[in-house]
């Protein structure tokens, strides 16, 4: 084997091979041994500084002039990000650029590494360490929610398959009852004519009998039946039972659920307190003669619509920037900014749900049987709507993807309707993916869960407000606190996501507030009876 492939070759001396030399030329980075620095310090091709084997590169090594070779650079142009000689600095190329000392330039960029190398080694690294450890955990959830959503899935086309076994031996146990009994009947009906034929047979027999008669007490004595025999019986009409099936797509696909993205996301949110004191610090007053509803376009524009068919832009100084009139001319009943900040409002007037892109109204969706009411964007970009039966004897919520009706909450598992069918039903979507809705006809605020499950439902302090509680609008901030309107009471309930009442806002001075909703920063935007949008600052 080859000397110089051994661990020890490490350790040798550069010039004579001597194992384990003490010195160190730190500027050509060679191994040097007592016996051979002379020879080393005599070779004048080049600038040398012999320093212990252990302090070996604590010298930095100045780099070569790019231009003129025999010189090393001491100095660093910061315009041209290159390495410089004193040669280099009398050039009119640099003359007039920005000049540090090259050992300056490199304390600084090893700071700079070192800092790097620690931001790497004690935080991103760990990062990546910690997702990468997480992903196998999130591989295991989706086979175990896949699983579990699969046995769900088969456990309810079993529990169906037994549903309609169960209805068609209903129907068969129907049928033949059906057909016994017209077979009865007809086997009753049978009896009666064969009777009556075998009476009339008998009756022909003794009339030819007395056609052939000379026997005058007997012709004379006969009484005819003819009367009788003329009411002829009534003839059975077999009215065969109808079978006709009908498969209701819609109601089969609300029977199998819904199965959508539950987009949970679980990023720090910084904590916010309510304040002792809310305040008003911006009020905008509209063009409106009565403002129903308020969307957040951004945190300085708002969209805003009212008594007539304009949905109305208006910035934090009250100039109106934008005004787009409704394909209908009506007033729209609510409106919702979806995450591309496009325009959504309802229009239950021409029952359609209609998206404005670039200024011109399109019809989303087109309803049929069903008003649409309210409207709201999720965290998913789905859209929940609140509606109404044209004959206002049913209300519900449905979510949309895009125009595909995905889910339809409206009643709760005794199978009672979650709301009352009153025409006023602001809806939202909490941060833990909670639906919330204003229900004004049942005086409260009713919340399920993303399944549509019922979880509460909150009708009021009673103590505290001096009439019956009057919800209208509704929206969640960053906390996932439920904020509502009291329109007769003129103030604001505050809950948390489970119900519990935190406080009122009433020192604003609010008159009869309708719509509300709230910005990126949770100030808070209400529309009220005096045509105002009030931005309130209730939290921090």
């Amino acid at each position: 084997m080859n000397s110089r492939n051994t661990a020890q070759d490490i350790f040798r001396c550069h010039l004579c091979e001597s194992p384990f030399p003490p010195l160190y030329c730190d500027i050509c980075n060679v191994n040097l041994c007592k016996v051979c620095v002379g020879e080393h310090l005599l070779d004048e091709s080049g600038d040398h500084k012999v320093v212990p084997i252990k302090l070996r590169r604590s010298t930095p090594s100045y780099p070569r002039c790019q231009k003129h070779c025999t010189r090393q650079c001491e100095l660093f142009c910061e315009q041209c990000d290159i390495p410089i000689c004193a040669n280099c600095v009398s050039s009119e190329h640099h003359e007039a650029h920005k000049k540090v000392d090259i050992l300056e330039k490199f304390q600084r960029t090893k700071e700079s590494i070192q800092t790097s190398l620690q931001e790497l080694e004690k935080s991103i690294l760990i990062q990546y360490q910690k997702f990468a450890s997480e992903i196998p955990i999130q591989i295991s959830q989706i086979y175990i929610n896949s699983d579990k959503l699969t046995t769900s899935l088969v456990e309810l086309g079993e529990n169906l398959h037994k549903a309609v076994d169960t209805l068609i031996n209903r129907r068969k146990s129907e049928i033949t009852n059906t057909y016994s009994k017209l077979l009865a009947d007809l086997a009753n009906h049978e009896r009666e004519i064969t009777k009556h034929i075998s009476e009339i047979e008998q009756t022909v027999f003794d009339l030819n009998k007395l056609l052939d008669s000379n026997d005058m007490s007997l012709v004379c004595a006969y009484k005819f039946r003819g009367a009788e025999f003329k009411a002829l019986p009534q003839q059975i009409q077999c009215n065969f039972p109808c079978f006709s099936p009908l498969i209701n797509t819609e109601q089969l696909y609300e029977l199998f659920g819904f199965l959508f993205t539950c987009n949970k996301e679980k990023r720090q949110v910084q904590k916010k307190y309510i304040i002792e004191k809310p305040h008003a610090n911006i009020a905008i007053v509209t063009e409106f003669k009565s403002l129903f509803s308020v969307a957040c376009l951004s945190e300085e524009e708002v969209w805003t619509c009212g008594n007539n068919g304009e949905i109305k832009l208006y910035n934090l100084h009250g100039d109106l920037l934008k005004s787009i009139q409704t394909k209908s001319e009506c007033a729209p009943s609510d409106i919702a900014v979806t995450r591309s900040e496009d325009l959504v409002y309802t229009d239950r007037n021409n029952e359609t749900l209609n998206i404005v892109k670039e200024g011109n109204a399109h019809v989303e969706i087109k309803l049929q049987g069903w008003r649409p009411v309210n409207v709201c964007t999720t965290s998913s970009a789905d859209l929940l709507v609140t509606m109404i039966s044209n004959n206002c004897r049913q209300a519900r919520v449905v979510r949309y993807s895009g125009s595909l009706q995905i889910q339809i909450i409206q009643y709760d598992d005794k199978g009672k309707s979650l709301y009352s069918t009153d025409h006023t039903k602001y809806i939202s979507e909490n941060r833990n993916l909670d639906v919330c809705v204003a229900d004004n006809g049942a005086h409260s605020v009713v919340v399920v869960d993303h399944t549509g499950k019922f979880r509460f439902k909150y009708t009021g302090p009673l103590a505290f407000t001096k009439k019956l509680f009057d919800p209208v609008g509704i929206t969640t901030d960053s906390q996932g606190r439920i904020l509502t309107t009291d329109f007769d009471n003129a103030c604001i309930h505050v809950l948390d996501q489970d119900g519990q009442f935190l406080c009122h806002i009433d020192n604003c001075g609010l008159c009869y507030p309708w719509g509300l909703c709230v910005d990126t920063n949770d100030n808070l935007f209400v529309a009220d009876d005096r045509s105002r949008i009030k931005k309130i600052q209730y939290s921090k």
